[in-house]
């Protein structure tokens, strides 16, 4: 059974304002929303940063209302990340995440292709947006030609909960999935020594 979930809201107001609630409990806390093609992958090179406290697979940045795995046409596979900015910056996620995904990729990522894979940082405000911006001209020194879009946010609607923790819950499948898809090869091959930065932990 497909479970479905209530849509956080990250409605941008205006070009340069940006407008989101955040639930009181979590006042202390930050969020950062990014598209690296497997959500499943995602969530797991998130995980393993320090200052992170919660990774939550979605889709975002289309336009039907609802969507599911079987039908999310428009939208892009995300992670909405919850993170403490006393332990983590967003700069710092950013540099995270563009060395764990092939930015010069825009047909998708790795062996997943077409437009749901595709990469993307979704700004929920405008320091967001400036920083976004300034972290892909200094990724275009380095590779040349960046695919990835910086978008305004707009609502995250959080996928099933058997995409949730898949990494977790079927690591023996996930892992052949992970490394049958290449995506560790690519990166390095991207990236070289700077691959995977920022994350704790081997990436496996």
């Amino acid at each position: 059974m497909i479970r479905r979930f209530t849509p956080v809201l990250f409605a941008a107001a205006a070009t340069t304002s940006f407008a989101f609630s955040v639930p009181s409990s979590a006042q202390n806390t930050e969020t950062a929303i990014f598209a690296g093609g497997c959500f499943w992958c995602v969530e797991a090179d998130f995980d393993h940063v320090d200052g992170v406290s919660e990774t939550i697979s979605g889709y975002i940045g289309g336009q039907s209302e609802n969507p599911t795995y079987q039908n999310h046409s428009g939208h892009v596979e995300a992670v909405r990340i919850t993170y403490d900015p006393s332990k983590v910056s967003y700069d710092e996620l950013l540099e995270v995440f563009w060395h764990s995904i092939d930015p010069t990729d825009g047909g998708g990522q790795f062996c997943d292709r077409g437009p749901s894979y595709t990469t993307a940082i979704f700004a929920t405000n405008s320091e967001q947006m400036q920083k976004a911006q300034a972290t892909k001209a200094e990724a275009s020194q380095d590779l040349g030609s960046i695919a990835t879009e910086i978008r305004e946010a707009s609502t995250f609607w959080t996928a099933e909960g058997y995409h949730q923790d898949y990494y977790k819950k079927n690591p023996v499948k996930y892992k052949f999935y992970r490394n049958g898809c290449g995506r560790n090869d690519t990166v390095r091959r991207v990236w070289g020594d700077k691959a995977f930065m920022g994350i704790k932990e081997a990436v496996s």
